[in-house]
């Protein structure tokens, strides 16, 4: 069974909802974020399906495939990686290697986890999140803290759901001062 990773950048305080301007996508290139970089590369080479919500995936599709000149490789991996986009309203993706999956999400992404391949990993998609939180169909939350308070936002768990315990597979620190750290169930 594959393994289905929410990857999330998240403040301090919690909020997975980029209200300001905490999180620059063409940022994570620059001198002092190569090692964060870095870890990005890796985690997508261990990848092979990228799941989103139909207004992340929008969101995605408008920015990525339009910067010619990413010195981060985000957008060439976005543009190769298989992509899931959840929705029952789109038709077509418009995106290269994109498939949209219009039943239930539940039933749809424990299909997807059901097939051989490489991890399959959720970003931004907080509606989707939740669902596939409370479903039990999450295996790893990969968390790059941002240090920054927004003070406002909506989370990563939904209000009222509890996970007894998580483990701790990994933990890093970046020079920016993000840190990452990466749960899995017990």
């Amino acid at each position: 069974m594959r393994t289905l990773a929410i990857t999330q950048n998240i403040t301090v305080d919690g909020s997975i909802e980029m209200l300001g301007n905490w999180f620059d996508p063409q940022g994570q290139g620059g001198a002092d974020n190569s090692d964060l970089l870095e870890e990005l590369h890796r985690q997508d080479a261990a990848a092979d399906g990228f799941l989103t919500g139909r207004k992340t995936f929008e969101d995605l599709r408008g920015y990525w495939p339009k910067q010619a000149d990413d010195g981060t490789g985000i957008s060439d991996y976005l543009n190769r990686v298989r992509k899931y986009v959840v929705s029952s309203t789109l038709a077509d993706p418009g995106w290269q290697n994109s498939a949209v999956l219009s039943g239930d999400p539940v039933t749809e992404v424990r299909a997807l986890k059901d097939q051989p391949g490489k991890d399959i990993v959720i970003t931004g998609s907080i509606t989707l999140c939740h669902a596939l939180i409370v479903a039990g169909l999450v295996d790893e939350y990969r968390l790059f803290v941002y240090p920054i308070v927004q003070g406002r936002g909506r989370r990563l768990f939904p209000n009222g759901f509890e996970l007894p315990a998580l483990r701790l597979l990994e933990a890093k620190i970046f020079r920016s001062g993000i840190t990452y750290s990466r749960y899995g169930r017990v």
